[in-house]
């Protein structure tokens, strides 16, 4: 291709919402513009990075046995509602109702309805195991997009799903796309790390997330000094807390209300009564469809919800709003504790609360809290309705196994799930096994991030230049800038170096604009593009041009006769590098 013929509009100046490099360097390199929050044009560069990464996921996808189909965007709400997960993605789900009167969804994934096709045309464990993929756009209505790409409204994502006879099938499927991702990733250039995770939405048990470790990525990755465990916040265990020592020479005394008018924050109550957040109780409220469930965490730790749903058999919850709180409790948000609840109610209480040798609660009464509280003695740790459990967020200074945990961000690229038999149990995806007896298919989900693989090679590989991409996924492997180009001896060598590279097939770009050398240099920089052969008046004079890796403060001088065989070699030794 020819830079004078293509549309790559490069700008210096970004939006002010473009918070990360990857977001300010896709917009600045002319890969995407923005049409509305969270949806985006790819142009003509950004559309070549997409189509490779499409095509090595296919690829190794097609490879792996899985099959390809294309399936609907827009989707009955009658399979949502059927599993139930119209109301685990709440407000997400973007719905609308057609001239008929018929509700529907712009699909956020696809599991009902593959789900459905299986259980229309799976009959015998002859045709299982299978496979089969999709490679489309999704749509999640985003509270709140952000950072580009990574977290837009509209994406594009590779979902797979396997139906198998059994979890012994399901364990082999399941390793082959773990293998599989792992090369995906690879031959795209990314230095991965693969953590335990929580299923979230998606259900089942046994999950593991790709993650690109990066200190603009919005996941946390929690690990073991000795990398023996990794795990995303979501998933992270830490070891119990050690049952607290009592106050020195001091029997506790009885528990005292005292009154804290307007100071329903954790905060705000510390520097009243002159406490620390880890002196405090703090209980949540939570609902699971028609139940309230009070949450009990200490005051400097965070709830996690994805193990409050494990530590509750998997149920879907949700912070209960202002009415339900007052109902439970009697007292406005912000004065809510375990002792005296309005209602019977399951207690779940994490570790650290039950290690606590005495804290500080609310009331159950606006504008009241309560003193000298202690675990065990003025509100219940075991028996009936009380489950203690990690429910918590792991911090600094927590440790599993024994060993310290420490913490670094990433951004998830993949994520493979053991779904089990939730979706093929609802939506009746039956067949009969040697002996004729009917089963149920038991499932796996395979999902890729597309657009997120090219956001994050960009924030893994930039510099204050521009773009650093790795050469199986740059919009060209190569770029021939011609810095003369009005001259006709130096047009005609970067001319001849193009077809002799586009002749050994070459992925190239020749920047035939007549502009200065400053400028062309300062746009091959930006783009990222791998290996960039200089031609110029005083190269030409001397019988070389110069070839330099984008990675690589100097380049090299090479006869202009060896040029396009040498490009050649130095593309093909990045390439083995991801193989």
């Amino acid at each position: 291709m020819r830079y004078s013929r293509m549309l790559i509009p490069t700008v210096k100046q970004v939006p002010a919402d473009a918070e990360i490099a990857s977001h300010r360097l896709m917009i600045r390199a002319g890969l995407i513009r923005k049409l509305a929050s969270g949806t985006y044009t790819y142009l003509p560069l950004g559309f070549r990075c997409l189509q490779k990464v499409i095509n090595i996921v296919r690829e190794e996808m097609n490879k792996a046995g899985a099959q390809e189909i294309l399936m609907p965007s827009v989707q009955p709400i009658e399979l949502w509602q059927k599993t139930g997960r119209d109301v685990d993605y709440g407000q997400t789900m973007a719905k609308f109702k057609d001239r008929h009167g018929r509700w529907n969804v712009l699909a956020p994934t696809a599991e009902e309805v593959v789900t459905s096709i299986a259980a229309s045309e799976i009959s015998s464990y002859k045709q299982l195991p299978i496979n089969i993929y999709q490679i489309s756009f999704k749509f999640r209505d985003e509270f709140r997009p952000r950072f580009g790409v990574l977290r837009s409204r509209e994406f594009i994502m590779k979902d797979a799903y396997s139906f198998n006879a059994d979890a012994e099938s399901l364990d082999e499927t399941y390793k082959v796309m773990y293998d599989t991702y792992c090369r995906i990733f690879k031959r795209c250039g990314l230095n991965y790390v693969i953590v335990e995770a929580e299923s979230g939405e998606m259900g089942g048990a046994g999950s593991h997330q790709f993650t690109i470790p990066c200190e603009s990525g919005e996941d946390i990755i929690v690990y073991t000094e000795d990398n023996s465990y990794a795990a995303n916040i979501e998933k992270a265990a830490v070891d119990p807390l050690p049952k607290a020592p009592p106050p020195a020479n001091a029997e506790i005394p009885a528990i005292e209300e005292v009154h804290t008018p307007d100071v329903g924050s954790i905060e705000a109550v510390c520097a009243f009564l002159r406490q620390k957040p880890s002196d405090m109780i703090k209980t949540l409220i939570y609902t699971t469809g028609d139940e309230a469930v009070a949450a009990i965490v200490r005051g400097d730790h965070d709830l996690n919800p994805e193990k409050l749903t494990q530590s509750l058999g998997g149920k879907h919850t949700e912070l209960a709003d202002e009415a339900t709180i007052e109902k439970v409790t009697g007292a406005k948000v912000g004065f809510a504790g375990p002792i005296g609840l309005k209602m019977n109610m399951p207690l779940i209480i994490d570790h650290a609360v039950a290690a606590m040798a005495v804290g500080v609660t609310g009331a159950n009464k606006t504008g009241y809290h309560i003193k000298n509280v202690v675990p065990g003695r003025d509100f219940p740790l075991e028996g009936g309705n009380v489950i203690v459990a990690d429910i918590r967020n792991a911090v600094e200074g927590d440790t599993y196994d024994g060993k310290k945990l420490l913490f670094k961000r990433g951004i998830e690229v993949g994520q493979v799930f053991k779904l089990g038999t939730k979706y093929t149990d609802k939506l009746g995806v039956r067949f009969l096994d040697e002996n004729g007896a009917e089963k149920t298919c038991t499932m796996g989900c395979y999902g890729i991030g597309i657009n997120r693989i090219v956001a994050s090679a960009i924030e893994a590989g930039n510099d204050r230049n521009g773009i650093i991409f790795p050469v199986s996924i740059a919009p060209f492997e190569v770029i021939v800038t011609s810095v003369n180009q009005d001259d006709e001896k130096v047009a005609q060598v970067a001319e001849n170096i193009y077809q002799q590279l586009l002749s050994n097939g070459v992925d190239v770009l020749l920047d035939d604009r007549v502009l200065r050398g400053g400028v062309k240099f300062k746009d091959a920089d930006l783009l990222g593009i791998p290996v960039r052969v200089t031609v110029g008046r005083r190269s030409v004079a001397d019988g070389n041009v110069e070839i330099k890796l984008r990675c690589e403060s100097e380049g090299i001088k090479v006869a202009i006769e060896k040029a396009a065989d040498k490009t050649g070699e130095l593309v093909n030794s990045l390439k083995e590098k991801l193989n």
